[in-house]
């Protein structure tokens, strides 16, 4: 293998392998790796294959980017091989002293013998594994965004008695690399604001809304198959009752399981077109040629099987409402089709050349990020704006508890008319239900209540007869587990100012844990002065060792959130 940093020998007379010049080997080095920091991937994800790359063409030991949060303590700290939690074994590489003169001065720092260096202590000489018989050196060079640093990327490596060190090209190429990190750190950090920023937005026009409404029209609403009297349940209820009476697209964004499908046939019903059809569409269901002729139609003989003319779901849909579900998922090119329609309300079948046009009022779902997936030019801008006419925010279960024993015991009624049986649930089973953190919302629900009572053995459906009593729970293992899927997965963020009060404190028995946000959202009431969200908080700090960054993580928030949670909360930061 050739390594930067390293002299390239010549091959042997029988050898036919040209000499791959070093800087030819870097130039490709620093291809691939602006191919990683481009990926749609997890940041943490991004950083740690940064590293594995690396060792792959430069002469190094160990490597690990760390960034640094407003206040200046490590966010987050990554090398190869990273998985959620390892932070604290890669910060434990590194050499405090010679970090805080890299970030204090915005220089490169080189020591070719760490033993004789003034930046390095004897313990950081131990963990380095520098000795009297090991030569270990050292390079660090600081990450910007525009002029601050925000963080470092430095290596270590074993001398091997080789005639020629070049740290000169070694510290150019990492300082390359880390231009490239801090851009990608900064595009991060921008999109997080950005969603932060959306959020606080939402969260201000809902409520404006709810305190525009006249008092007449403030009576409840009523949707059938919609079960619940949370407070964001009835907020999402009141503005489909005012989005109903309109022919706007309406764009229906929330997580897998909120029940978008249901909210979208509820505007239906509530709208002037209730009379006419309701049709709808999965769109991540079908393949880009079978999804045209669906939603077009086709002529006869415009392909092989097209027997006859047939109507698309814009036809059938005329005068009423069509619903695309899962409208993220559909292809660059077809989106450009899509487009047109939902524009002039025209459009052509497959294999026709007349102009149909139609009234049909879209609505659309999806659980995808688009405005990230805009960013990555996966989804097309203009489109996003066209469907985003009315976007509504689906709260997931864990937002809305006080709903679940409505929903469980609905859905326990459902199964015992079907199974003829006879069940209910006693006071602890409710317990147990509504501690549970369910990613899968009110699907994984009915699931969770049909599953138990199949194999509850007596009348009562009590707290023995739940998986998750029984470290059993599937879901648990899904969210809890070390996979890279579910390390990669990710708590939306809420800003912290704009948040409701806490509920009362739950121990999470299945799914996620309750997050801050979650379990402010279920109550209603103003986070200042809950003892229970102060109890959270500090269970969380202690958690991470009161390392701010990692419990932040660990509530879905950033490290200035977190910080604001100790400050209002008077909670004492301990330093181990």
């Amino acid at each position: 293998m050739l390594h930067v940093g390293s002299v390239v020998e010549r091959p042997q007379a029988d050898q036919i392998a040209p000499i791959v010049p070093l800087n030819e080997i870097a130039l490709t080095g620093i291809f691939e790796i602006s191919k990683i920091l481009t990926a749609p991937t997890r940041l943490e994800t991004t950083l740690a294959n940064v590293i594995n790359l690396l060792q792959s063409f430069l002469q190094m030991r160990h490597g690990v980017v760390a960034l640094l949060s407003d206040d200046g303590v490590p966010d987050l700290a990554v090398g190869a091989g990273w998985s959620e939690g390892s932070d604290e074994r890669y910060r434990g590489r590194l050499p405090q002293k010679a970090v805080d003169q890299i970030v204090a001065t915005a220089m490169p720092l080189v020591a070719e013998n760490i033993a004789t260096h003034p930046a390095f202590s004897p313990s950081d000489l131990e963990t380095l594994g520098a000795s009297e018989t090991t030569r270990v050196s050292f390079i660090g060079v600081p990450i910007r965004i525009d002029a601050k640093v925000v963080g470092t990327l430095t290596i270590d490596r074993v001398w091997d008695e080789r005639p020629l060190y070049r740290l000169d090209s070694d510290v150019r190429l990492l300082t390359m690399i880390a231009n490239l990190v801090g851009q990608t750190v900064k595009l991060h950090r921008v999109v997080a604001q950005d969603r932060e920023r959306l959020m606080h937005e939402s969260y201000r026009l809902q409520k404006e809304l709810s305190e525009l409404k006249p008092t007449r029209d403030r009576r409840k609403v009523h949707v059938e198959g919609i079960i619940g009297d949370s407070p964001a349940l009835r907020a999402l209820l009141d503005k489909i009752a005012v989005v109903a009476k309109s022919n706007a697209t309406v764009l229906l964004r929330g997580e897998s399981g909120t029940g978008k499908e249901l909210i979208a046939k509820a505007i239906h019903e509530l709208s002037p077109r209730a009379k006419r059809p309701f049709i709808k569409v999965n769109c991540a269901a079908l393949p880009e040629s079978v999804l045209e002729s669906e939603l077009f139609g086709h002529e006869k003989g415009a392909f092989t099987g097209a027997l006859n003319s047939r109507k698309g779901r814009f036809e059938l849909a005329d005068k009423g409402t069509l619903f695309l579900d899962e409208i993220g998922e559909i292809s660059a090119s077809f989106q450009a089709k899509l487009l047109r329609v939902l524009q002039e309300q025209e459009f052509e079948r497959v294999g026709g050349n007349q102009t149909i046009k139609v009234d049909v009022r879209v609505i659309a779902a999806t659980n995808r990020n688009l405005e990230e997936a805009v960013a990555r030019n996966e989804f097309r801008a203009d489109l996003y704006y066209r469907i985003s006419v009315v976007p509504m925010m689906l709260p997931p279960l864990r937002e809305r508890r006080s709903d679940i024993p409505l929903l469980a015991n609905e859905f326990l009624k459902n199964f015992n008319t079907e199974n003829g049986r006879a069940l209910s649930f006693d006071r602890h089973a409710i317990e147990v239900l509504m501690s549970c953190g369910f990613p899968g919302n009110v699907r994984e629900l009915e699931n969770c209540v049909q599953r138990t009572a199949t194999l509850a053995p007596g009348p009562e459906i009590v707290r023995n007869d739940f998986a998750c009593c029984h470290s059993q729970c599937l879901s648990a293992m899904l969210w809890n587990g070390s996979s890279e899927g579910a390390s990669q997965r990710s708590l939306p963020i809420v800003p912290l100012s704009v948040l409701p009060a806490a509920a009362p404190r739950e121990t999470v028995v299945g799914g996620p844990p309750a997050t801050v946000e979650s379990a402010a959202s279920a109550s209603g009431a103003g986070l200042a002065g809950s003892v229970a969200e102060r109890d959270r908080v500090i269970a969380a700090m202690e958690k991470s060792g009161w390392v701010q960054a990692k419990a932040a993580r660990l509530l879905g928030l950033t490290p200035r959130q977190i910080g604001y949670a100790l400050k209002k909360h008077g909670i004492e930061v301990k330093r181990l």
